[in-house]
């Protein structure tokens, strides 16, 4: 799956948690020779360092003062994308069972999410960006030529989650899959930028289909969208 794509365009994919997100948008955007922005490695950043700090992850005031204060770098790396925060790879450290708890609370933050944005916007201001998170194609991107949110089962969710964990966490199936359904809640009640399907985006449910699958068919709506462009400015 190798695809150039003339006019370029931006790819928004939503979606709750562990439905596959991050590795889609990386595949497709390495299909489209495009950029990756992992949105959620972001805001797990600023969660590590809430956490380093001793900011509690619900004080939204002080989590978005902080959050101006973070320099915030994600660069192309051997193994996928890295994360320096102020400087420092903070890569090895975003995928804890802390920060997975504790991430949606501080995604809450006005103050959080207004400055992702605004560095989510630059990023892709100059085209060809597939972008992922919860509210790209309502909130950040809402311009997006290509919007998808992409689903699973809580289940499904869950196992892939359980896969990515230490097994010496002991953390079992069904309390990840009740976390995951909690974190779901909090992401759709949040006031700021909710999760939710935007109007013009494509439901995608990855149950039972491998990534590959998942970034086969994103990459065929792009080249359409692209294509539809094109005959429009002729």
């Amino acid at each position: 799956m190798n695809v150039k794509m003339t006019p370029r365009i931006n790819i928004a994919i939503d979606g709750p948690a562990g439905a596959g997100k991050s590795t889609v948008a990386r595949l497709a955007a390495k299909a489209l020779h495009y950029i990756y922005v992992d949105t959620g490695a972001m805001y797990r950043a600023v969660t590590l360092k809430a956490l380093e700090a001793g900011i509690a992850s619900d004080d939204e005031v002080d989590v978005g003062l902080l959050a101006k204060k973070l320099d915030i770098e994600l660069l192309p790396g051997e193994d996928g994308q890295r994360v320096r925060v102020n400087g420092e790879d903070v890569t090895s450290r975003l995928r804890s069972l802390e920060i997975n708890r504790n991430v949606s609370y501080v995604a809450r933050s006005e103050g959080v999410r207004s400055r992702m944005a605004e560095l989510q916007r630059l990023m892709a201001q100059d085209k060809g960006v597939v972008m992922d998170g919860r509210d790209i194609g309502t909130h950040v991107l809402p311009g997006a030529e290509l919007k998808v949110f992409l689903t699973a089962s809580p289940r499904e969710r869950a196992q892939r989650r359980f896969l990515e964990l230490d097994p010496a966490s002991g953390i079992s199936l069904d309390q990840l899959e009740r976390e995951i359904e909690e974190r779901d809640r909090l992401d759709r009640e949040r006031e700021i930028a909710p999760l939710v399907q935007a109007a013009d985006a494509i439901l995608l449910d990855s149950t039972g289909l491998s990534i590959e699958q998942v970034a086969e068919e994103i990459v065929r709506w792009a080249g359409a969208a692209a294509s539809t462009i094109s005959a429009e400015e002729k």
